[in-house]
């Protein structure tokens, strides 16, 4: 039996699945959803920011275009990491395509203007 807390709402339930994925605990079906996803293909939405050159901003936030593999997180970060990108940005724009391999691309959530 595994316990996990669902993070799906601010009500937080303490949730229990056993190896049948059998869900107690939850207040609510998206409480079940969330431990069987959570146990079986957890994923998340990675936020970061990245280094802007030529601009009086230093960076810009991004985030994935869409939950990807827990697993992948850290070779993510370092691609986001070791990246540079160049103003102008606006909302959206695609700063690095399909970084994991399953057409997730990094996306700037924030408008950058030149110097």
């Amino acid at each position: 039996m595994k316990q996990l807390t669902c993070i799906v709402c601010p009500r937080g339930c303490q949730l229990n699945i056993d190896d049948n994925n059998v869900v107690t605990g939850n207040f609510c079906p998206r409480g079940k959803n969330y431990a069987i996803s959570e146990i079986t293909n957890p994923t998340r939405i990675v936020t970061s920011t990245m280094k802007v050159l030529n601009s009086n901003e230093v960076r810009v936030p991004v985030k994935t275009s869409k939950p990807i593999k827990k697993d992948l997180m850290f070779e993510i970060m370092d691609k986001i990491n070791s990246k540079l990108v160049y103003a102008p940005i606006k909302i959206g724009d695609i700063l690095i395509e399909n970084v994991d391999g399953d057409n997730t691309d990094i996306i700037a959530t924030k408008n950058i203007d030149v110097k």
